[in-house]
């Protein structure tokens, strides 16, 4: 496998993952405004979405979403434990957080992270992320992650997104959990090492 990644984007989800299931795998740096891979090749001839991250299957299929690439990791690797059986109600959960996390998160970052949004627009998405944070720290107030209380793909994204939110100066002080979570989270080998091979900081 080898997964196409942009250093300190959603893609370090399923690097995450792929480091804590084990799996052999390759990586593959894409420089998002040039579109072009580190080999140089053109990446939309490999994803023509055009976004990170992408996933290279062995048989040559691309699987191109988030959640689902973090979803066939674990299916793939069911002895590491980092999902929840299929057809299990706590799978159905995992499902549900990785559905909030990229649809009331993830997305809610479009206009902090777009130049030209207006000073409205960044106001009302710092607002929807303190709503949806609250929500996730009123969870983890009572659980150490988020589903089962054992370490799942969910809690890769989530700790992505929570980087994210430090990293542009979103307040979050007010929800200890969540910077409970994301200490927690950073003292796991598997992601110490995807920092490390993405080249960047611990925050």
């Amino acid at each position: 496998m080898k997964l196409y990644y942009s250093p300190g984007a959603c893609s370090l989800s399923p690097h995450i993952a792929l480091i804590e299931s084990g799996l052999h795998f390759e990586l593959e740096k894409v420089d998002l405004k040039s579109g072009k891979t580190e080999s140089g090749a053109d990446y939309a001839s490999i994803n023509p979405k055009g976004y990170v991250p992408a996933l290279l299957l062995d048989s040559g299929s691309l699987l191109t979403e988030g959640p689902t690439i973090v979803q066939y990791i674990a299916d793939h690797a069911p002895s590491a434990r980092i999902a929840p059986k299929p057809g299990a109600m706590a799978r159905y959960q995992l499902t549900e957080w990785l559905g909030y996390i990229n649809s009331e998160i993830h997305k809610a970052f479009g206009p902090l992270f777009d130049r030209s949004s207006p000073e409205e627009a960044k106001a009302a998405a710092r607002k929807k992320l303190d709503r949806r944070f609250a929500y996730v720290a009123r969870h983890l107030s009572e659980h150490a992650y988020l589903v089962e209380d054992t370490f799942s793909v969910a809690d890769g994204y989530l700790f992505v997104t929570l980087r994210w939110a430090k990293a542009i100066g979103i307040d979050l002080s007010a929800y200890p959990s969540l910077d409970a979570f994301r200490e927690r989270m950073n003292q796991r080998p598997a992601v110490v090492s995807a920092l490390s091979e993405e080249g960047i900081e611990v925050i």
